[in-house]
């Protein structure tokens, strides 16, 4: 009964936005890493291992669909990336 509940209060669009994160590791890695901090690519890259022209591509991925936003993006370098409202509700339905 508890699952047909917690399935009720998922629309459409959350399912699509929760099915693309859990299609790609590097979308899930980077969106769990800027849930705890504001990070620029080359952090991200540290912290998760993952090449820079994969963190790029993924960032663009996932600024697409507003799960992160960039906090200075007329910056061509430093750019700060942090996770939006709508990327931690995601989470909450991956951890």
């Amino acid at each position: 009964m508890q699952q047909k509940h917690m399935k009720e209060e998922l629309d459409d669009e959350l399912i699509e936005l929760i099915s693309f994160v859990q299609m790609s590791n590097y979308r899930e890695k980077i969106l769990i890493n800027l849930m705890e901090k504001i990070k620029t690519p080359s952090k991200l890259s540290k912290s998760t291992n993952i090449k820079m022209s994969h963190i790029s591509t993924t960032l663009k991925e996932l600024k697409d669909m507003e799960l992160i936003k960039c906090l200075n993006p007329h910056k061509k370098q430093g750019r700060l990336y942090k996770i939006t409202p709508l990327g931690r509700k995601v989470l909450n339905y991956i951890e």
